[in-house]
């Protein structure tokens, strides 16, 4: 299941399906996750983590999967030399940028043979991208869940990116990738590979809490909410639990002052080392509007499935297993 151009992409990086694993950061995507779906075909991506732990994963991935390529997620506000440092000490195939563009980051991989890709949502977003250096892009729907850039569902955005930028551009489209036919349409819309996070995270080798995936498995609705913008005023795409419940019933993207207190707050974010998030966590309380974009792990207790972000895209509602990544990558490719 190929497109043209697509084989090229797929022949570089020395993987055989055109199925990229979103890199999930604050824990989710460590190597195992990684490491799984590279060995299965596709491209594993660790995700971004404090830095030694972030190092530690990729080169846990690459033990995993000998012989394949597994890329890095870098979330631009918090990269610190270290994260540069161990995508490139630890052979990272592929950077992904999300978030914001770093000029720095980019020339400091790009010098060092690392091919740089940018989380894009516009076509000015895609223009500005390649201007600074980046080989390629990550193009983002509204429907994806985590941190969004996207403003528009993927089926409308991908052509007009598409469109925006040279035709030897490799693009990868990211939202609403669930199933064979959906990898299916993102190659035909002009993608080289299509990007799944969801449909990663129910998985076997997901590191996130057993009751976060019960929660998604169950899922009717997401909301865009900025509720879990605390240090990182961003758009976030969650499955409900009590926090939204309490704060986000008049509007999903949260109450007014809470929106107004995030975006103060986004120095902090920058100058809390990614380590301390978990911490930031444990203090969290649903009764209390101020919500790091933390995520609750498996080795974290029960009851942050409800002060924690849920993360997930539209996707849920359409996904109804946990099963092994092989058997994830076998699908979506149409195996």
């Amino acid at each position: 299941m190929t497109r043209p151009g697509a084989s090229g992409f797929l022949d570089r990086l020395g993987i055989e399906a055109p199925v990229v694993q979103a890199g999930m950061a604050g824990g989710v995507a460590r190597g195992e996750l990684a490491g799984a779906v590279s060995g299965a075909g596709g491209l594993g991506t660790v995700g971004m983590m404090a830095p030694r732990a972030f190092a530690a994963a990729l080169a846990d991935a690459r033990r995993r999967a000998p012989g394949r390529p597994v890329a890095a997620n870098l979330l631009v506000p918090f990269v610190r030399e270290a994260h540069l440092r161990a995508c490139v000490d630890g052979g990272a195939a592929l950077v992904v940028l999300h978030g914001g563009l770093s000029r720095r980051a980019v020339a400091r991989l790009l010098g060092r043979g690392v091919p740089v890709y940018a989380t894009v949502g516009t076509p000015a977003e895609a223009v500005r991208a390649l201007a600074a250096g980046c080989s390629g892009l990550v193009m983002q729907g509204s429907e994806a869940g985590g941190h969004l850039v996207g403003v528009e569902p993927l089926e409308r955005a991908l052509p007009r990116v598409r469109d925006a930028v040279p035709d030897d551009v490799p693009l990868l489209a990211a939202g609403g990738i669930a199933e064979a036919g959906d990898v299916r349409r993102a190659l035909q819309l002009g993608a080289v590979a299509a990007v799944a996070g969801t449909r990663f995270l129910l998985t076997e080798e997901s590191h996130a809490h057993p009751e976060y995936l019960r929660r998604v498995l169950g899922a009717e609705r997401t909301l865009d909410t900025l509720l879990f913008g605390f240090g990182w005023p961003m758009r976030h795409r969650v499955v409900p639990n009590a926090a939204t419940e309490r704060w986000c019933r008049a509007d999903e993207r949260g109450p007014a002052a809470v929106r107004l207190a995030t975006r103060a707050s986004a120095p902090l974010g920058r100058l809390t080392p990614l380590g301390a998030m978990g911490r930031l966590a444990a203090l969290q309380r649903a009764e209390l509007p101020f919500f790091s974009p933390a995520l609750p792990l498996a080795s974290m207790p029960d009851s942050a499935v409800d002060r924690c972000a849920l993360y997930a895209g539209e996707t849920a509602r359409r996904i109804h297993d946990v099963i092994p990544v092989v058997q994830v990558v076998e699908r979506l490719a149409g195996a």
